[in-house]
């Protein structure tokens, strides 16, 4: 969690929109809240509330992209590069707590947050890009001749 919060830190450093800032300082709050929650046995900070509104945030972005067809790469704005490793990080966090899940009582809200703020962060990327009126980076499958005879 501490990691997950530190780069979503280096993100909020930079010149961003509002909007986004608003709910990334939101997530960061939240962090500390589930990271507390991981620590201390019994204790349970998040509720489905949070995991909702990581939903309708979510949504809300979403609504405004193009849908993909493709897959992309991280990359675009420096924004846009620091939420996709955000995300991955995110993502590492939520194998850790599941796998902590197997052996400690977890709450499957923790998981939950932790699966929809990976797909927000991958979703903010976008947004950042399309804010700044950059394109996602697609990825080209075979660009550099790999798999080929």
């Amino acid at each position: 969690m501490d990691e997950l919060n530190s780069v979503l830190g280096m993100l909020l450093a930079l010149d961003i929109d509002a909007e986004l800032r608003g709910h990334l300082t939101d997530v960061q709050h939240e962090l500390f809240d589930l990271g507390g929650e991981l620590c201390i046995p019994g204790r349970q900070a998040l509720t489905g509330v949070q995991v909702t509104r990581l939903e309708n945030i979510l949504d809300a972005l979403n609504a405004d992209l193009a849908p993909l067809k493709e897959f992309i790469l991280p990359g675009g704005t420096q924004a846009a590069a620091l939420c996709h490793l955000a995300r991955t990080v995110c993502r590492r966090a939520e194998r850790r707590v599941i796998a902590l899940h197997r052996t400690e009582p977890v709450s499957n809200v923790a998981i939950q947050y932790l699966n929809r703020l990976s797909d927000l962060l991958f979703v903010m990327a976008r947004a950042f890009n399309r804010r700044a009126q950059r394109p996602d980076v697609l990825w080209q499958p075979g660009k550099t001749g790999a798999g080929k005879d």
